[in-house]
């Protein structure tokens, strides 16, 4: 089935957008949105905030990793034995499973972007380290922007650094990944490839009509409070992308329809795809 083809737009009217953020911000929570149109225009609202990053930090994660892989450090098919000090509360299946299952690196890789698995997650940055992914979302300008812990399923508490991003840094990242900037082309393809396993269908995919002729990817991000996500919807007119990130509003499924309703808008807007009325 082909999908429903919207019409391209050169001059582009945002405010369906600016309606959806008023609205869900009259609640008290705050959204931030960056949004980048196939022409290139874009659309921000505290897009310089930071926000907290939950699961989208898993972006900047699998980047190092398949650096690791391009420099001839790591492989996909690198073996790692699950041990009981691994695993991570929060999102993922690797918590509830055995230990001593062997797990590839393209697995864990997996587990990380398409569930959103914290034990994965908290492996892959033990094999590439902490410090590197810092180092490498700096040099992809993403300045605002930190890998301060591990996963732990919650917010940080305490004396805990926390994960921060902005969403002009997550749109920013993710369009270098669209035009294999973060990597080689192979490991790049690779990583788009990742990002279109994702299972959460309820936000940025919310909308958006089946059928051949479209793409789409993404990592969301959800700890208490928090309801993120960042990916692309593509089809032959261009690549729309949308980096989506909200604070405090009422409960996880307002937050997912805000940001189905901003990806909704945005197709419009953009005429990148007509998208469904209702989801």
């Amino acid at each position: 089935m082909q999908y429903r083809r919207g019409q391209l737009k050169k001059t582009i009217d945002w405010s369906g957008v600016s309606d959806v953020i008023e609205a869900a911000e009259r609640s008290g929570g705050t959204v931030g949105a960056t949004l980048v149109a196939p022409t290139g225009e874009t659309f921000s609202h505290n897009a310089e905030r930071q926000f907290r990053a939950a699961s989208t930090v898993k972006i900047p994660i699998m980047i190092e990793v398949y650096r690791h892989i391009d420099r001839g450090e790591r492989s996909p098919d690198d073996r790692y034995v699950l041990r009981s000090e691994d695993r991570a509360m929060g999102s993922g299946v690797l918590l509830h499973l055995h230990d001593d299952m062997e797990l590839t690196l393209n697995d864990l890789i997996y587990l990380m972007i398409s569930i959103s698995d914290n034990t994965a997650t908290n492996v892959l940055i033990d094999l590439v380290g902490m410090d590197q992914v810092n180092v490498t979302m700096q040099e992809l300008n993403m300045t605002r922007s930190t890998l301060g812990r591990k996963m732990k399923g919650r917010p940080a508490q305490d004396d805990e650094r926390e994960n921060w991003a902005t969403p002009h840094d997550y749109a920013g990242v993710l369009a270098a990944i669209l035009h294999r900037g973060v990597a080689s082309d192979v490991s790049c393809e690779k990583m788009i490839a990742m990002l279109e396993t994702q299972q959460c269908t309820r936000r940025i995919s919310r909308y958006l009509p089946a059928g051949e002729g479209i793409r789409w990817g993404s990592k969301t991000g959800s700890i208490n409070g928090v309801t993120n996500d960042v990916g692309f919807i593509a089809t032959d007119d261009g690549t729309l992308i949308l980096s989506l990130f909200c604070e405090n509003l009422p409960d996880p499924h307002v937050g997912e329809k805000v940001i189905g309703d901003i990806a909704r808008a945005a197709m419009r807007a953009t005429g990148i795809v007509d998208p469904l009325s209702s989801a």
